[in-house]
């Protein structure tokens, strides 16, 4: 599962932990550095339709982008204008080298900010391809709902780190808000679906139960 590439077109559930007892999030302030970090970072590479950021882990529901948006920005990257050397690119490779740049960057500030040294994010980024439109609804309500699972807060909206305010609001996002509310047919539904729905994914891949 952790050496798996992460395919041009593919959706995928991606989370990842702190090492240890550690906490990614200390302050509100690291939570929005993350995102800035994550704009900075993911968007280019990959659709994001819903994230939630916990004190010790986070999970995500992406969809990486076409090859044709990932050779282009690469080369935007590399300040190349031609075609040059595009057929040498592995698009692949270049979406985890993203993700390890943008994990990375965030690590030193936050090693910085409070003076610690060492790994902040476990090994691997856990990743699992997410190929069925009812695990796809299914995920989305989990991510948002993780929050409730794990005792931070009792309601849904009551958790200010996740995606689910940005798509029901009417302020601008880069998130795929229209997509997500075409699927479950407006705001209305959105929301309703959260509250009725409190499925949590049973998946053994799942190892550090969140």
């Amino acid at each position: 599962m952790y050496s798996n590439p992460l395919l041009p077109g593919q959706y995928y559930h991606l989370y990842n932990h702190a090492v240890g007892n550690e906490n990614l999030f200390r302050q509100p302030a690291n939570y929005q550095f993350f995102l800035d970090r994550y704009r900075s970072y993911i968007f280019p590479i990959a659709r994001t339709y819903a994230y939630c950021l916990m004190p010790n882990h986070f999970h995500l529901l992406v969809q990486i982008r076409e090859e044709a948006e990932l050779i282009n920005h690469n080369r935007q990257l590399k300040k190349r204008p031609s075609e040059q050397k595009d057929s040498l690119l592995d698009v692949s490779s270049f979406v985890m080298q993203q993700f390890s740049n943008f994990f990375n960057s965030y690590a030193k500030a936050f090693n910085r900010r409070f003076d610690r040294k060492g790994a902040l994010f476990l090994d691997y980024l856990r990743r699992k391809p997410v190929e069925t439109e009812a695990y796809f609804t299914t995920l989305m309500v989990y991510i948002h709902r993780n929050p409730i699972h794990h005792g931070f807060c009792q309601n849904v909206n009551d958790w200010v780190y996740s995606s689910l305010h940005s798509i029901s609001s009417s302020k601008s996002t880069r998130l795929e808000r229209n997509a997500v509310l075409d699927w479950f047919g407006g705001v209305e539904p959105y929301l309703a679906f959260h509250e009725q729905n409190c499925i949590i994914p049973t998946d053994e891949d799942w190892e550090f139960g969140d």
